[in-house]
């Protein structure tokens, strides 16, 4: 009887070491290795200065309340309040202690498409990674470029305001297994080069799903309702369907669309409003061939 019960022990602890490993090789952070980054080139700040704008970097890593040149300084310390808990925008100036002056761009390019922090940590998709993954390592390099040619910034930002479980960063491996990927969002019916190029600014550095696309309960995107329209994650108000089957902008032109990109006024001259007046004016800063592929994209996604 006691052999019987010892061999039954060992069992389940046979079991469950080999769950505990399944489950740690599914949740262990992915990096790409250092020889993935090694020969790109030197880089292109002036490119990377576009790829800032269109990922819209000063919106979240400028201190609130920043304007004109000011918001060049990527300090950090805004307040993302969630279904999840409250992240803190960290410091991404080139500041060697507070910001990411240290990193390197190996360290750089795999926070922003594996979603993983130079101390080997998986970082919260808070950070659009899930987007991010979608760039061009060149885009990459060149954005890793122009950041380290803005100012510095000593401040320091809050830790996540986060409960049990989601501040067991090793959950987010599981995240990553089941959204994380480098796949286009959607299938277009047709695609010339300027829709291709759209749907990479759009679902690569523009990040535009991460407002407008509603998400289960566990913070991925439902794919069946891409750019279809969410809840406002801040809890007030809603983000708009961008699709073509939009009430809102669903009869706009694909020069309304880059009209509105570049100025910020409607075809019935309203004004933008809300979050969307710091991705227009981010988006403004783009060459006007950008916007209209954005535009195009817009026009070419399956309706919701």
């Amino acid at each position: 009887m006691v052999r019987r019960f010892i061999r039954v022990l060992l069992c389940l602890i046979g079991v469950a070491v080999l769950g505990g490993g399944a489950f740690y090789l599914v949740t262990a952070p992915d990096p790409l290795p250092e020889s993935h980054w090694a020969g790109l080139g030197a880089p292109d700040p002036t490119n990377g200065q576009m790829v800032f704008w269109a990922g819209g970097c000063v919106s979240c890593h400028a201190a609130p309340g920043s304007e004109g040149d000011a918001k060049l300084t990527l300090s950090g310390g805004l307040a993302l309040k969630s279904p999840f808990g409250t992240f803190h925008v960290p410091n991404i100036s080139p500041d060697e202690k507070a910001g990411i002056g240290t990193w390197t761009l190996a360290e750089f390019g795999n926070a922003m498409k594996r979603g993983v922090g130079p101390g080997g940590q998986h970082l919260y998709p808070s950070f659009p990674y899930g987007s991010y993954s979608r760039m061009s390592d060149k885009d990459v390099n060149d954005l890793y470029a122009f950041l380290k040619t803005l100012p510095k910034s000593a401040n320091v930002a809050p830790p996540h305001e986060l409960p049990f479980p989601f501040n067991i960063r090793l959950a987010l491996g599981g995240w990553k297994f089941l959204y994380l990927n480098d796949q286009p969002r959607v299938a277009l019916a047709k695609s010339d080069e300027k829709i291709k190029r759209g749907q990479y600014l759009v679902e690569g550095p523009g990040h535009c799903g991460e407002c407008h696309t509603p998400r289960d309960a566990l913070g991925g995107f439902k794919a069946d309702q891409w750019l279809a329209g969410a809840p406002n994650p801040e809890g007030r108000g809603r983000i708009p369907n961008i699709t073509p089957a939009s009430e809102s902008i669903g009869g706009w032109s694909e020069a309304d669309i880059a009209s509105y990109l570049e100025t910020g006024f409607t075809p019935d001259f309203d004004s933008v409003g809300g979050s969307m007046v710091d991705v227009q004016q981010n988006i403004a800063h783009l060459p006007a061939s950008d916007r209209e592929a954005i535009a195009a994209y817009l026009k070419a996604v399956p309706g919701r």
